[in-house]
């Protein structure tokens, strides 16, 4: 077995499903077998979410009626919504879970406590983070990185729509390459969008190896985790 303490960063939009917006219910399913698969093998599992299905900062403040801040803290809070759906589907397959919110909200999930995080995955329970890193201006990639960081996670698996990293987008340009392992700075450059340079100086400094694959190919989470990189980009 490759890991034993993991986070998954999943993006807004891939629950959104065909609709390109909200919650598809079935993607929730889906995602729960898959990360059920994890539990299963023993696995301690994290999980970020971000929000873009729902309102995205940078969005909502693109025409300077809603300023920044207040746009991303309405992100921070898309995030929250995301995770509460993600503890349903998880629980409904079996799953114990816990949702940790960086903005405090009691009613709906604990506040983020480091060594409380710690201990319900040490429990076998799967910890969802939400509402970002509490702050305007950082992303929900580089929540996940600090949250990974700060657990003690092994990796961050990035479970995006492509099944790796290419040198330019593969759905615009049929002649795109795969580039199975880059170096942090190579994902640094302005060409190669793996997660946003912050995020990943963040794992640079903590040498936290990042592994970027499609969330749709089933049983591809569990696949890396055994130590099978087939199907996937790695950055270390």
């Amino acid at each position: 077995m490759g890991f034993k303490r993991v986070l998954v960063k999943f993006s807004g939009e891939a629950l959104a499903g065909q609709e390109g917006y909200g919650i598809d219910t079935q993607i929730l399913n889906y995602i729960s077998q898959e990360i059920k698969s994890l539990v299963d093998a023993g696995i301690e599992v994290g999980i970020v979410i971000g929000g873009g299905n729902i309102v995205r900062g940078v969005t909502a403040a693109k025409d300077g009626i809603i300023r920044r801040t207040s746009g991303d803290y309405m992100g921070m809070l898309a995030t929250v919504i995301n995770a509460v759906a993600m503890q349903e589907a998880c629980e409904h397959v079996g799953l114990r879970v816990r949702v940790q919110t960086a903005i405090k909200m009691e009613q709906i999930a604990e506040p983020y406590i480091q060594r409380r995080a710690v201990r319900h995955l040490e429990k076998g329970r799967v910890v969802i983070f939400a509402a970002g890193t509490g702050n305007p201006f950082f992303t929900t990639d580089t929540a996940a990185t600090l949250r990974a960081v700060e657990i003690d996670a092994e990796v961050i698996i990035k479970a995006t729509k492509v099944n790796g990293i290419y040198d330019k987008d593969p759905k615009k340009y049929p002649d795109a390459i795969k580039l199975d392992r880059i170096s942090y700075d190579q994902a640094m450059q302005d060409h190669i969008k793996v997660m946003d340079d912050t995020s990943i100086a963040l794992a640079k400094d903590n040498a936290l190896p990042i592994i970027v694959c499609d969330m749709f190919q089933s049983g591809n989470l569990l696949e890396i985790i055994k130590g099978d990189f087939t199907h996937c980009s790695i950055v270390k």
